[in-house]
């Protein structure tokens, strides 16, 4: 198979020894073609020197400020050289044979778009985070995973096209970007990659589930499962993603529902449990949207 050059972009934000372990596991992939880019989102307490110093093949671009998830990725955009851009979580772990089938599919296809391979969640049982998506529901606003939490038995090893990638680990060609865009920055960090895949779709091109490639994924190593800044941000951008990518009916409802009963039902669960510091979060994203009504407009 002809091996054109993929450029594996990766953002590391305070968590230099989980990036090595990424990396590490990227030496043992048997595709022969590629570069390792890594962003540091300006690491405040954590080096990332020890990044390159371990592992001297890696491009470490270091920025001078938190650029936020698209952000730290565009920025390895702008310096990467491969035909394809695979956006690759920090916090993962590759099978060494993930790329070749995820290089071929859009070798053999010139409409694939992006495209996620499966994804398992690190150190279980092979349960499964990410097998497709059935795409965010307009009415609901809420996305779902297909095989989520399930056991992989090998029930979802068939190739398909699919609603959304995920942003654990997709991979683009370097045209699409061209044509498309880059990632939309306003997000900052959640649902960014959601609605890239929207506009890319929009574009004329497909969303695929590759089954023959695999990863896995320690999710949430950088951020916190529980933390505040995840409450922010994925509340805030839940509502925004609706506000660019949801029209007519579908919109009044789903904005209905996340408003009238998704958020007063977190803010309860909040209260409930004392964490102040999450509710005020609640109340901070949807001021956000507040302010920011005009910025609604999809790329």
């Amino acid at each position: 198979m002809h091996s054109p050059l993929v450029s594996i972009i990766s953002v590391n934000y305070n968590q230099a020894e989980v990036t090595c372990e990424m990396v590490a596991s990227l030496r043992q992939v048997t595709y022969p073609n590629l570069e390792i880019i890594v962003v540091d989102n300006a690491s405040p307490t954590d080096d990332p020197s020890l990044i390159e110093k371990t592992y001297p093949e890696v491009k470490l671009i270091r920025s001078s400020s938190n650029l936020g998830y698209a952000g730290g990725n565009n920025l390895g955009v702008l310096q990467a050289k491969g035909k394809y851009l695979l956006f690759l979580n920090n916090d993962t772990e590759v099978d060494p044979g993930f790329l070749e089938p995820l290089v071929q599919l859009f070798e053999s296809n010139p409409k694939a778009g992006i495209a996620s391979p499966k994804i398992i969640f690190y150190g279980t049982d092979n349960l499964i985070q990410y097998a497709g998506s059935t795409g965010v529901n307009p009415w609901t606003g809420r996305s779902k995973g297909i095989g989520s939490q399930e056991r992989d038995n090998g029930q979802y090893n068939v190739s398909t096209t699919t609603a959304l990638a995920d942003g654990a680990a997709m991979m683009v060609p370097k045209k699409v970007i061209d044509q498309v865009g880059m990632m939309p920055e306003l997000y900052f960090l959640y649902y960014e990659e959601l609605d890239w895949c929207e506009m890319i779709k929009r574009a004329g091109y497909t969303c695929h589930y590759v089954a023959d490639a695999t990863i896995y994924h320690k999710e949430s190593v950088s951020v916190g499962k529980f933390s505040v800044l995840k409450t922010y941000y994925m509340n805030r951008n839940r509502l925004l993603f609706i506000r660019r990518n949801v029209n007519g009916w579908a919109f009044l409802t789903s904005t209905t529902i996340f408003l009238m009963a998704a958020i007063p039902k977190k803010a309860l669960s909040h209260s409930l449990r004392r964490e102040w510091k999450h509710l005020l979060a609640l109340g901070r994203g949807l001021w956000w949207n507040l302010q920011n009504q005009n910025r609604t407009l999809p790329n």
